[in-house]
């Protein structure tokens, strides 16, 4: 059945609306998009729109991942999908695909849902213009996870005006937390001096270019629902990982905190004495030799908050995102005269 409700689904048009992150001009009942689905459900394209002030200059970007190992944004939610109208729309249109009967199976499954009265009673046409019958939508970027198939009801009707009795029901809590996994955060390539290649038992210094790391923020709107939150990231520390255990960084615990002007360490000037401790950075007691050079670890910690018009906000998990850089460790050459 699963298979067949798959092929039926996407080899048909129905009469779902579809946003996929673009503003579309006005709707009407007769508009023809795709539907989607979940396993044996009937799905939609998720209309939620997201738009980013404060995006990075830098041409690499990734996106955030919480510190907090048991919360994910969610991959999947609940929103105003249907009319009455609509689905009728769609379960005909997926009657129409007759090969191998497939319309005439699956539209049964729909018919003995949306029109026999399990549990509604010819579509709820008499009820056009009083609510929507509300879907599942999927995040496209995580689609493949198991998270995604959390949704696993078909649409049920809610009342124009009534809260959704359903916990993944999109509300601004849900759209703050789906625009934390859109968030453009850049990457976190560091500036070192020495660059590259460094000496054993002398410090290197670490920092961050300020202009690449400031607040961004992400709105994410349900266009017709007045529903919107926008979550803000602002990094708040570098954490350094050496790559070996035979280093030492600066501060001890590894985390360079972000300074008042922005930046996070500090460049090294001209004519400082090598042996002078940065305030963020790392020495390596240990050469690397003819192995591999070692993988320096840089991770920035952002502080995650988000608001909205109808709720008060609040933090979310904090979020990490970083990348590693190869370190070559010589031994320091003496000369005996």
């Amino acid at each position: 059945m699963t298979t067949s409700l798959a092929f039926a689904i996407a080899s048909t048009p129905c009469a779902a609306y579809a946003g996929g992150g673009k503003t579309t001009g006005e709707r009407r009942e007769t508009q023809q998009t795709t539907a989607t689905r979940q396993d044996k459900n009937l799905g939609v394209e998720t209309k939620v729109r997201t738009t980013v002030e404060g995006s990075p200059k830098s041409a690499k970007t990734g996106t955030l991942t919480p510190a907090n190992s048991n919360w994910d944004p969610p991959a999947c939610w609940y929103e105003p999908a249907y009319s009455p109208k609509q689905i009728e729309a769609t379960v005909k249109a997926i009657r129409s695909f007759k090969a191998f009967s497939i319309g005439d199976l699956v539209g049964g499954v729909f018919d003995s849902y949306f029109k026999e009265g399990h549990p509604y009673k010819n579509y709820n046409l008499d009820k056009q213009g009083e609510g929507q019958f509300w879907a599942a939508a999927v995040d496209e970027k995580r689609k493949d996870e198991p998270e995604a198939k959390a949704c696993d009801r078909m649409p049920f009707w809610v009342t124009k005006g009534d809260p959704p009795e359903e916990p993944l029901a999109v509300s601004p809590r849900v759209l703050a937390e789906y625009a934390y996994g859109q968030i453009p955060v850049p990457d976190t390539e560091i500036k070192m001096a020495p660059e590259g290649e460094t000496k054993v038992n002398l410090p290197t210094w670490v920092w961050l270019d300020k202009a690449k790391f400031k607040k961004i923020s992400v709105t994410a709107s349900l266009p017709g629902t007045g529903l919107s939150a926008t979550t803000t990231a602002e990094p708040v520390s570098l954490r350094l990982d050496p790559g070996t255990s035979d280093a030492e960084t600066y501060p001890s615990s590894g985390e360079c905190p972000i300074g008042d002007d922005g930046r996070i360490g500090a460049t090294r000037a001209k004519g400082t004495p090598a042996d002078t401790d940065p305030p963020c950075g790392v020495r390596y007691l240990r050469s690397s030799g003819d192995h591999a050079p070692y993988e320096l670890g840089a991770t920035i910690t952002w502080r995650v908050t988000w608001k909205s018009t109808t709720e008060p906000g609040g933090e979310l998990p904090p979020g990490e995102f970083g990348a590693t850089q190869d370190v070559v460790v010589r031994e320091i050459q003496s000369v005996n005269r």
